[in-house]
């Protein structure tokens, strides 16, 4: 059975510090909100009502994924590991655990998840799938392993008219 995993970095946020703490900025909204739209043109209605939304408990990611559960009339789930300097393995281990019984949909930074993706795709732990803000990629897979996952889709809001 195939499974359907959407990654999404969180949109542009402002400067400051701590990092944790930082927030979108009115033009991360905006493509925030774009891409909301897109997901929930791209999803049927069993899937937006199975949809599982994890996020970063930074603020920009808790606000990203805010912004979506609101267009797909979701709740936002908060994942500690997987913040922007992560490693990798634990995040595939917790999508072995149980993604396939739930589609899921990851919040997160640079660089984890570019190198969450690209380790799925082509399962080489130096590469990385280039992430603008916002960007939104679709893997499908059998298994959650490294090298086991396609890419179906990738967007960003610049794609989105």
């Amino acid at each position: 059975m195939t499974a359907t995993l959407w990654i999404m970095r969180h949109g542009q946020a402002g400067q400051g510090h701590p990092d944790p703490r930082r927030e979108l900025t009115g033009h991360g909204r905006a493509e925030v909100a774009r891409m909301a739209e897109w997901l929930a043109e791209s999803l049927d209605a069993a899937q937006r009502s199975r949809l599982h939304i994890v996020a970063s408990p930074y603020t920009r990611a808790q606000q990203t994924a805010e912004i979506v559960a609101e267009r797909l009339g979701g709740e936002v789930a908060t994942l500690s590991l997987i913040t922007p300097d992560d490693p990798v393995e634990p995040v595939i281990d917790w999508l072995q655990d149980g993604a396939h019984e739930t589609p899921q949909l990851l919040v997160s930074h640079m660089p984890l998840v570019g190198a969450l993706s690209a380790r799925l795709i082509e399962g080489d732990p130096r590469s990385s799938l280039p992430m603008p803000t916002a960007a939104i990629a679709v893997l499908q897979a059998e298994v959650w392993a490294p090298g086991c996952a396609r890419l179906s889709a990738f967007r960003h809001p610049a794609d989105i008219v």
